[in-house]
C-alpha cells in the first residue's frame, strides 16, 4: 500500500509552481513519500495594486498560512522575502534549503547592460529598494534613466521590454533561474550596485509547529549557513520596523579562506527612491552558530543605520 500523499501548498505562479516542485521532488526522496502540489491562490496575485499600497509584507503568504491552519496542506513553501519578519507560534519554518543567486539581473532592449542604456532609458521596478539603488548608482555614475513602477509575473515584466514599452527591467536572478530563463539576463547587477532585498534568492518551507514527524523530516533539507544569513538580513529588516516594500536591502555572506568558512559580513542599505539619500552599513563577525546570534547582528547593524538617519529614508512603517 502507497503511503498517503503529502500535500504541498503553493502559489499559482509559474515562478512559485517552479520552486515547490523542486522542493516537492527533495521532500518526496527524504520521506518516500508522493508529493502533491495543491494550488492557492493568495491576495497578492490577484491584486493590481502595487504592493506598497496594499502593505505590501504577507500578501503572498496569508491564505497559503490559512491553509496550513485549516489543515487543507501539510506544508507550504515560499519566497522567504515575501515572508513577514514575525513568526505565528502555531508555524514554523522547519527548512531554508540552500540559497539560490541572491543578485538582481537586468533584462534590457538590445542586449544592454546597464551602464550603456542610452540617456532617458525607462527602467521597469515594482521595488522602491531597487528604485533608491538604481537611481543613486545613476547619480554617482553620471547615468540618466528613469525607474518606473511595474507589477506582474516574469512572463509580464520581461513582456515589457520585448513589446518596446521600456528599454529593462529589473529582476531576480533566482526567480529565472527557476523557470529556466536566466539566459534572457543581459546584465547581473552586482551587489555593490544593488544590495538585494532580505532573503532574496531563499525558500522557506513551513508546516505546523505539532507536527513533530513532518518538522523533522522537512529539517533534512536545511542548510545551515543560508539560515544564519537569511536569519541576519531579516532581522535587520525587523530592527529597522519595515515592510518587505520598504526600500531596505540586506545581504550576508560567508568570507571563505580557501575552503576554510572564516566569518560572516552584513551589509545593509536603506534610501529614498530618488536615490539621493542612501544608508549604507556594513559588519563583520564570526559566522553565527545560533539563532540568537544571527538575530544580534542584524539588529545591530540596524542600529547604526538608525543612527545615521535611516528611519526618515523608510517610506511605508510597519504598524
Amino acid at each position: 500500500m502507497t503511503e498517503k500523499a503529502l500535500r504541498l501548498g503553493t502559489r499559482r505562479s509559474k515562478l512559485a509552481m517552479a520552486q515547490s516542485g523542486q522542493v516537492a521532488d527533495a521532500v518526496s526522496q527524504v520521506t518516500g513519500r508522493p508529493v502533491e502540489l495543491v494550488e492557492i491562490t493568495t491576495y497578492g496575485d490577484v491584486s493590481r495594486e502595487h504592493l506598497a499600497q496594499i502593505g505590501g509584507t504577507g500578501v503572498f503568504v496569508a491564505a497559503l498560512r490559512e491553509a496550513l491552519a485549516r489543515g487543507e496542506v501539510d506544508f507550504a513553501v515560499h519566497s522567504l522575502k515575501d515572508l513577514p519578519t514575525t513568526q505565528p507560534d502555531e508555524l514554523v519554518v522547519a527548512a531554508i534549503p540552500v540559497r539560490e543567486d541572491p543578485r538582481d539581473v537586468i533584462i534590457a532592449r538590445d542586449t544592454l547592460k546597464l551602464a550603456d542604456l542610452p540617456r532617458g532609458a525607462r527602467i521597469g521596478t515594482g521595488s522602491p529598494r531597487r528604485m533608491a539603488q538604481l537611481n543613486a548608482y545613476a547619480r554617482t555614475h553620471g547615468l540618466d534613466f528613469e525607474t518606473v513602477p511595474i507589477r506582474g509575473n516574469v512572463d509580464t515584466r520581461i513582456g515589457y521590454v520585448t513589446k518596446g514599452d521600456l528599454d529593462a527591467v529589473v529582476l531576480a536572478a533566482a526567480g529565472l533561474n527557476r523557470v529556466g530563463r536566466s539566459d534572457e539576463v543581459t546584465d547581473f547587477l552586482s551587489v555593490d550596485t544593488v544590495l538585494p532585498a532580505p532573503g532574496q534568492g531563499a525558500l522557506a518551507v513551513e508546516t505546523t509547529a505539532d507536527n513533530a514527524e513532518l518538522v523533522a523530516a522537512l529539517a533534512e533539507l536545511d542548510d545551515p549557513f543560508t539560515r544564519a544569513a537569511v536569519t541576519a538580513e531579516r532581522s535587520l529588516l525587523a530592527a529597522l520596523e519595515a515592510g518587505c516594500s520598504a526600500p531596505v536591502g540586506a545581504l550576508a555572506d560567508l568570507l571563505v579562506d580557501g575552503q576554510i568558512v572564516k566569518e560572516m559580513r552584513l551589509r545593509g542599505v536603506v534610501g529614498s527612491t530618488d536615490g539621493s539619500t542612501l544608508v549604507q552599513l556594513s559588519t563583520t563577525g564570526p559566522v553565527p552558530e545560533t539563532h540568537e546570534a544571527a538575530m544580534t547582528l542584524g539588529r545591530e547593524l540596524a542600529a547604526e543605520m538608525l543612527a545615521q538617519g535611516a528611519a526618515g529614508l523608510m517610506g511605508e512603517r510597519a504598524l
